[in-house]
């Protein structure tokens, strides 16, 4: 295989962004993110073990196609409202399937300002550090 530099530059890649990848990138970010406000470092997510490396490359992905208002396969515009839907709906939906004392609608918080297109921390795990040094009320987002 060669590669050159134009290769490296070139953003046209193949496929097509789907509502079920915007959905698992989702489900993906906000399990760890929810893992980590409970302090796990690592957590399994469809039988693998997963930590915040796969949290940044699906937030990564959601805020690229959120900025850019990418269409889905489907007809969908992903778009701030359409982000902030499917966010709400995955953490309800993971909250559900979890014990109590579960922290998802804490991870969507910090979250929703992470792929919407609008704000990109520096790396998702700084963003909860308040909440994991001194537990109490969430600092404002």
């Amino acid at each position: 295989m060669h590669v050159t530099a134009n290769d490296l530059l070139n953003t046209n890649v193949p496929g097509a962004v789907s509502e079920d990848g915007v959905r698992k990138n989702m489900s993906i970010g906000l399990a760890y993110m929810e893992g980590w406000l409970r302090g796990v470092g690592c957590i399994p997510i469809n039988s693998l073990m997963e930590d915040a490396a796969t949290a940044e490359v699906s937030r990564s992905q959601l805020w690229q196609w959120a900025r850019h208002n990418v269409t889905t396969a489907e007809g969908k515009k992903v778009d701030k409202a359409y982000i902030l839907k499917v966010l709400q709906d995955q953490a309800n939906a993971l909250a559900s399937r979890s014990p109590r004392g579960n922290k998802y609608q804490l991870a969507a918080r910090y979250f929703a300002g992470q792929v919407t297109g609008e704000h990109y921390a520096d790396f998702l795990t700084s963003l909860l550090y308040n909440e994991i040094s001194a537990p109490g009320p969430a600092a404002k987002l």
